[in-house]
């Protein structure tokens, strides 16, 4: 088999995690302070393949080239596809044609999390051989999501978002093909929600009597188009991170549990209870870090409280009076709180805001 190259989709609106993604690509939202993108290419790279396609969308493809470079920094070449319109993953999939050429390829969307990585995927690809294999993951809500419908583990029918799902097994954004799917991707006409959907791709391979095959995905796998989902992948993420402290804790603080303290970061006066990652150059003062909380860089949290939440680069938490949890704040954001009843803050807030809680 020919080496394989690697797809990253980054494309989208990031429209479910708005407003945060009115500013910035929703793959470059950071988990436990890394941009979800970064786990993907850092994932293709750990399983052998370096050759990497990233499709953007013309809005946010500038913040992706800057953010990633020419992937020499991940040991990757990357060359970057402009999908003009947001029409499909397979829409994606013949737009990146002339970059994938001959090569089998792995498809990887950009704001996807996998536990276990691709080296075992990749490598039973390589093994067998297949048109195409799919990974799948059960779930409770299937008609959220593309399903696989299987006789004795082969692939017989696949279903996008079905009112009456087949089975509870959903496609995983992560999916291996050799270059038949280009000619079946051609075949399609634009589902009701007006894109090439590849899941009718892999249909259409299935109907031609192509060998598809499919693997349960054993460890966890997080799609973080969501809110509640990008919050349980930092927790996930964190619950791998042991602890290193490199910036400044001074005596009166505490620190608990595997905690990351970057170079130049400063704990005075505070908790900080792990898992959680505190950012270069942020200031932690007269403040509670609980679990699951990933600060960025230059973040000031001052006499509050915050836990299981993301706050982005160059924030300001201070004098909230009551604890601020499962919360994402985006880049510059200062969040105050004059007098009054201490109560629980939940929030969803987009850069450059300033909230003052009376």
């Amino acid at each position: 088999m020919q080496d394989l190259k690697g797809l990253i989709l980054s494309g989208g609106a990031g429209t479910r995690l708005r407003p945060i993604t009115h500013t910035s690509a929703k793959q470059l939202v950071p988990v436990a302070n890394k941009p979800v993108l970064f786990y993907g290419i850092e994932a293709l790279v750990d399983a052998g393949v370096t050759e990497i396609g990233i499709v953007i969308a013309p809005e946010t493809g500038e913040e992706i080239r800057a953010a990633v470079g020419d992937g020499s920094s991940f040991g990757a070449a990357v060359t970057y596809i402009v999908q003009d319109e947001p029409k499909g993953l397979a829409h994606a999939v013949l737009t990146a044609e002339e970059f994938i050429g001959s090569s089998p390829f792995v498809m990887y969307l950009g704001d996807n999390l996998l536990a276990d990585g691709l080296r075992g995927l990749v490598a039973g690809f390589r093994e067998a051989e297949p048109d195409a294999l799919i990974l799948l993951t059960p779930v409770s809500d299937p008609q959220s999501y593309g399903v696989a419908e299987l006789e004795d583990e082969r692939v017989v029918r696949l279903v996008e978002k079905p009112k009456e799902p087949p089975s509870n097994l959903a496609l995983v954004g992560v999916y291996l093909f050799a270059p038949a799917i280009f000619d079946a991707a051609r075949t399609l006409e634009p589902s009701w929600r007006g894109e090439l959907e590849i899941t009718e791709a892999i249909q259409e391979l299935i109907d031609r009597g192509s060998d598809v095959r499919s693997e349960v995905v054993s460890g966890w796998w997080k799609d973080t188009g969501q809110l509640a989902d990008m919050l349980e992948a930092n927790r996930l993420v964190l619950e791998e991170i042991g602890t290193r402290i490199e910036g400044e804790v001074d005596d009166a603080s505490r620190v608990e549990g595997r905690v990351v303290i970057e170079e130049g970061a400063v704990v005075s006066g505070s908790v900080v209870r792990g898992p959680a990652v505190i950012g270069s150059g942020a200031r932690i003062e007269d403040a509670y870090v609980g679990p699951y909380t990933s600060i960025g860089e230059d973040v000031r949290i001052c006499r509050s409280e915050v836990e299981h939440s993301i706050v982005l680069a160059g924030s300001v938490v201070e004098d909230l009076g009551t604890r601020m949890e499962a919360s994402l704040l985006g880049r510059e954001v200062k969040l105050t709180r004059s007098d009054g009843m201490p109560k629980t803050l939940r929030m969803l807030v987009g850069d450059k805001s300033e909230i003052e809680i009376i």
